[in-house]
């Protein structure tokens, strides 16, 4: 899809995957507004590390998903909007719940609306596959049963179903993505991959990790952010989602060993209570069915996983000791 002088709108900006996908979009030429979340020291998040060039091109919005004021306001002259501004924590969505549901589902709401009076072209919504909960089938496809198994899983199936509902209710251009586990540079320390890298970097003695028995499908984030860009292409039906993934998975087990070869060492895993999810919330075995996106796109992830972990290896180690946000384990 041609993005030059598109205007495009995304939502969550600030985080992991938006900062990303910001500097992809300007790269081909874009017109984007950055929707970040407010705060008292007026940071862009991941955005102010970008390269000085890329960020005088972006035009930012500072303010609250939740605010169907500013919400409104960023989404006049906007063709495409991409939508990910969420809370992503399942550990703090077991204490939190309401923040998710106002953020997740009213936040999308608020967009929604926008989009309906604005007459916006194409809406990407960006889902989860944390709703699937525990594969019936694998691999898993966009038609697999959703299973809520904690309060953000059930957020998000709530805001899918919401984003359905305007594309049938009101004829709204929606598509709903669904990344699986995306890692790369700028991803929190609470994410497993950061988790065990950093342990590396910090030499520690063991590494303390929860259930390494689940098994996960993990695409690098540049491979993620251009199964973004594919669903905005020309043909995709609207109202339906598509799983941007691997089809292929491995346990957090053989994951912690892979990091640790690339480090060319081994560290014994240690088990960390503090570090499980609820008997029954933890979710297996997750390897989604990328076929649909391939099927109209030609979508798929190219980076292998070894490249991957080495380019965010890389990345973690340069000038760990003075890196953003190493510490924050809540930053999206």
């Amino acid at each position: 899809m041609n993005l030059k002088g598109k205007n495009i709108l995304v939502t969550g900006a600030d985080g992991f995957i938006g900062s990303h996908l910001v500097e992809y979009l300007i790269s081909k030429e874009a017109n984007v507004t950055a929707f970040c979340l407010y705060n008292s020291f007026n940071s862009a998040g991941w955005l102010d590390l970008i390269p000085k060039e890329t960020k005088e091109k972006i035009k930012f919005n500072f303010g609250d998903i939740r605010d169907a004021e500013i919400v409104s306001q960023s989404v006049q002259s906007i063709d495409i909007i991409f939508h990910l501004a969420a809370l992503i924590s399942v550990p703090y969505s077991f204490t939190s719940p309401r923040s998710f549901i106002k953020t997740n589902v009213l936040g999308l709401l608020n967009v929604l609306e926008a989009a309906k009076r604005e007459s916006v072209k194409k809406i990407i919504c960006v889902s989860t596959s944390e709703i699937y909960g525990n594969a019936q089938h694998l691999p898993i496809t966009e038609d697999h049963p959703k299973i809520p198994q904690s309060p953000y899983a059930a957020s998000k199936i709530g805001a899918d179903a919401l984003a359905y509902s305007y594309a049938k209710s009101f004829d709204l251009p929606i598509i709903i993505a669904r990344p699986f586990n995306t890692y790369g540079p700028r991803q929190s320390l609470r994410a497993i991959i950061p988790t065990v890298i950093s342990q590396y970097i910090n030499g520690e003695q063991v590494l303390k990790l929860g259930d390494t028995k689940p098994k996960r499908d993990f695409v690098y984030v540049e491979d993620t952010v251009k199964g973004l860009i594919n669903c905005c292409s020309d043909g995709l039906p609207y109202g339906h989602d598509f799983n941007i993934c691997s089809n292929e998975a491995i346990s957090i087990n053989d994951l912690a060993y892979k990091i640790g070869d690339l480090f060319g060492k081994r560290i014994d895993i240690a088990f960390d209570t503090d570090r499980l999810r609820p008997l029954k919330s933890e979710i297996q075995h997750l390897v989604g069915d990328h076929k649909k996106l391939y099927d109209y796109t030609r979508w798929k992830p190219i980076i292998s996983m070894d490249e991957g972990l080495k380019r965010t290896i890389e990345w973690m180690k340069s000038d760990w000791d003075n890196r953003p946000y190493r510490n924050n384990t809540h930053h999206v």
